[in-house]
């Protein structure tokens, strides 16, 4: 018979020390990455000052260049809703084949690597190669937002497709139905709801990001913002920022509106 610790050597809550010393390790190595980048209490505090005079310069905000502010505006959504939509019609059969339940390895594989090589960079990145290539405008934002489109919905419908029941393809299946009819009739059904809910958040993401690649060359409110901050009108600057944190606002309200409508 094994002996038993009595009630009063027993611990509750015994102490993981190797918990304990990987925080401290990453404490320890917190504190000498920011040594290396730099980081200093005066820095800080400079930077508290420079903010303070910078944020004194922004108000009262100026909506006086207001029809540039709603040209770019407009462009915004434009390039939004245009890069959504056919990222969303490209996201679709890159998708189905990056499903291993429905398509061989051969296929699925490398259309998983196409998939994760359109989401390796920020649409940033993506923009800017396409500024280069096209030039400066809306096409390159667009383009920008449809690979990053293609890499974000195509890896969610390819999981959600993985997801389904097999039971329900197969009962479509044995009843005489294709490739196609097995997609409209046994997979569509499964993963419509999701499918919605995922288009929903790429425009609501795609037109927080035009805002982004519109910085670098790529066309929308962006450009206005940028050249705002060029010409040091920061109290234009904070018009434009006080315009797109209330589109967003709106792009949420409409995005949740139609998850309930359609799913």
């Amino acid at each position: 018979m094994t002996d038993q610790p009595s009630p009063a050597t027993r611990v509750a809550f015994a102490p993981n020390w190797t918990a304990r010393i990987g925080w401290l390790l990453l404490l320890l190595y917190i504190v000498y990455a920011g040594s290396q980048l730099g980081f200093s209490a005066e820095r800080f505090s400079a930077g508290l000052e420079h903010g303070h005079r910078f944020l004194s310069r922004m108000f009262p905000p100026n909506f006086s260049r207001w029809e540039l502010i709603a040209s770019g505006v407009v462009e915004s959504i434009q390039i939004a809703v245009i890069a959504t939509f056919f990222g969303i019609l490209l996201s679709l059969p890159v998708g189905l084949l990056a499903a291993r339940n429905l398509s061989p390895a051969w296929i699925s594989w490398p259309t998983r690597g196409f998939i994760t090589l359109c989401r390796s960079f920020h649409p940033i990145i993506v923009a800017i190669l396409f500024v280069k290539a096209i030039g400066f405008g809306a096409l390159a934002g667009v383009m920008a937002l449809i690979v990053a489109s293609i890499g974000f919905i195509s890896k969610l419908f390819a999981e959600a497709i993985e997801e389904i029941s097999l039971k329900q393809v197969e009962a479509v299946r044995a009843t005489g139905a294709g490739f196609l009819g097995t997609l409209i009739m046994g997979v569509q059904p499964q993963v419509l709801p999701r499918f919605i809910g995922f288009a929903t958040y790429q425009l609501d993401s795609n037109l927080r990001n035009s805002t982004m690649v519109g910085i670098v060359g790529g066309g929308g409110i962006g450009a206005a913002l940028f050249t705002a901050y060029q010409r040091f009108d920061f109290d234009i600057v904070l018009a434009i920022l006080m315009v797109i944190v209330s589109l967003i606002m709106i792009a949420e309200i409409v995005s949740g509106w139609a998850r309930r409508v359609f799913q």
